[in-house]
């Protein structure tokens, strides 16, 4: 099965960047995303960014549209989450999964819980201070 690990979390000043990666091990579906998904305190869990395993095609959340990107390696050992600009407000738990493409591009970006991913990360905590 898909194994997922986060890595390159921590405390950050508002408006730094920082850089998340995730790797990605065992199969490969050329149908499926590798996505990012957050989860702040007391909040539900959200979508951030994802780009499709076999094509490239990427999707994101309106909140973050100008501030973050993703890049994956030509060999898919790994996803990484490029985050400018950060805010308080990113503040979260960030999670990489691994899913079918069909349904998240079928769902409201913004407003996706990640239900229909398959695999998970444990994820990497993230804090910006003000």
């Amino acid at each position: 099965q898909v194994q997922l690990a986060e890595s390159g979390g921590g405390s950050v000043q508002a408006g730094d960047s920082l850089r998340l990666s995730c790797a990605v091990s065992g199969p490969t579906f050329i149908d499926y995303v590798l996505a990012w998904f957050r989860q702040a305190p007391g909040k539900d869990r959200e979508f951030v960014y994802a780009v499709n395993w076999g094509r490239g095609r990427t999707y994101f959340a309106k909140s973050v549209e100008d501030r973050f990107s993703i890049y994956r390696d030509l060999g898919w050992n790994s996803v990484d989450l490029i985050m400018t600009t950060l805010k308080p407000e990113d503040t979260a738990v960030y999670y990489c999964a691994a899913g079918p493409e069909r349904q998240l591009a079928a769902s409201n970006l913004n407003n996706n819980d990640g239900s229909g991913m398959v695999y998970w990360g444990r994820g990497t905590p993230v804090t910006v201070a003000p």
